[in-house]
């Protein structure tokens, strides 16, 4: 009999915590980190399709023709970032919580049975990622990792710390990690600031590291504040969303999407915005062609978080490899913007387009939920986490 979705609190004491393309071709047998998300995709079945009526709260949700959109986990407070482990349990970061979860669908319908609470009294636990069957979490000031996952999830496991040498600053602290092709595990840190020029060059980067660690260096410079990247599918460089700093009006300047093809390229912070915007304090001296440009500018303020290139069979052709992006929305323009899942769709000649793919968490000005992060599933589905609504959805597809 199926399982009512319940939170499974721990038993036990608690804690506090007061590449380039070449590099990845070169090194693609280096360090085998498993399937991941883009493998599993790549190894779908065809998966439960649901069927009945669509909850009416999603009922507000609009998507293209033949795509639906319902629950696949409620209750899953500040739901953040996501990882789905080789045998399909979700573990699910927080950011204003200081939870991990693991979402747990036993009978693979497409719909969770149980929610569990990993571990708890972690500090700000945004980042999620799997390896080797061993769930890596971030919190601000440290990379933490627990072994054997989907056997120890239930039973209140204790971390090994990967790493804590990170700043502990909670001015854009939150983390999201992945493991890249070249099996190292890359963490961003946040400007510790919205606009200025911090003396230490770990500030407004993307580091990578080994995976028990070691060897943490810069790999791109200039990046503000990037709570979401993935690696395209065929060509393996690095892309990742950027959000633009505040306080310079409603439309100024955009958020991005970036793309780094080796290591040691500058994305303009703070000197240079969007690729053509000077800074009106720290970009004197600076011309914004000294750094890399966006490959696609997106909202203004927009909150945009977490990206994923789909790489399932489920959904049409048109968007095989394509990019979807969570818009979380935006805290400070006169009128909001984001609350949505977009694309990022690159044709044939490399010219992008930015679209909307479900809408409808913004209501006039009213948000009852905000889009965080997105995975692809090995059905080819796509999940998204809500931070607001405490849940993730599943969008499915329909011929």
């Amino acid at each position: 009999m199926k399982k009512p979705l319940s939170i499974l609190l721990s038993a036990a004491a608690v804690f506090s915590m007061g590449c380039s393309s070449g590099e990845n071709t070169e090194n693609a047998d280096v360090a085998k980190t498993g399937p991941t998300e883009m493998e599993q995709a790549e190894g779908e079945t065809e998966g439960s399709l649901p069927t009945g009526p669509i909850d009416k709260d999603l009922e507000r949700i609009t998507l293209p023709e033949g795509f639906r959109i319902d629950y696949y986990a409620k209750d899953v407070d500040n739901a953040r970032s996501m990882a789905l482990s080789e045998s399909g349990i979700l573990f699910v970061g927080t950011r204003e919580e200081d939870k991990v979860y693991a979402v747990v669908d036993e009978n693979k319908d497409g719909k969770a049975d149980e929610v569990v609470v990993v571990d708890s009294g972690l500090t700000s636990p945004n980042g999620v990622a799997i390896r080797n069957g061993d769930l890596y979490v971030a919190e601000i000031s440290r990379v933490i990792k627990y072994p054997d996952i989907e056997q120890n999830f239930r039973n209140n496991p204790e971390p090994e710390v990967v790493n804590d040498d990170f700043p502990s600053d909670a001015h854009h602290g939150w983390k999201y990690i992945a493991f890249g092709p070249d099996g190292k595990l890359y963490v961003p840190v946040g400007a510790p600031c919205n606009i200025c020029d911090p003396e230490k060059e770990i500030y407004a980067s993307i580091t990578r590291m080994d995976p028990d660690g070691s060897n943490l260096e810069i790999y791109a410079e200039g990046v503000r504040n990037t709570v979401g990247f993935d690696w395209h599918p065929e060509t393996k460089e690095l892309y990742f969303t950027d959000n633009g700093r505040d306080m310079m009006g409603d439309n100024i300047p955009p958020d991005e999407l970036n793309k780094a093809t080796e290591k040691g390229q500058h994305f303009g912070y703070p000197y240079c915005h969007a690729g053509t915007i000077p800074d009106p304090e720290f970009g004197k001296g600076h011309d914004c062609s000294e750094f890399v440009k966006p490959v696609q500018n997106l909202h203004p303020h927009g909150g945009t978080l977490g990206i994923k290139f789909y790489t399932g069979n489920m959904f049409p052709e048109e968007y095989r490899n394509q990019a979807f992006i969570a818009q979380h929305g935006s805290w400070n323009r006169s009128e909001k913007i984001g609350y949505s899942v977009a694309t990022v769709k690159t044709d044939a000649n490399g010219n992008t387009t930015h679209e909307p793919f479900a809408e409808g968490w913004l209501q006039g000005q009213e948000d009852w939920g905000r889009p965080v992060d997105v995975l692809v599933m090995p059905d080819g589905s796509m999940l998204v986490s809500d931070d607001k609504n405490d849940a993730i959805y599943r969008i499915t597809y329909r011929k």
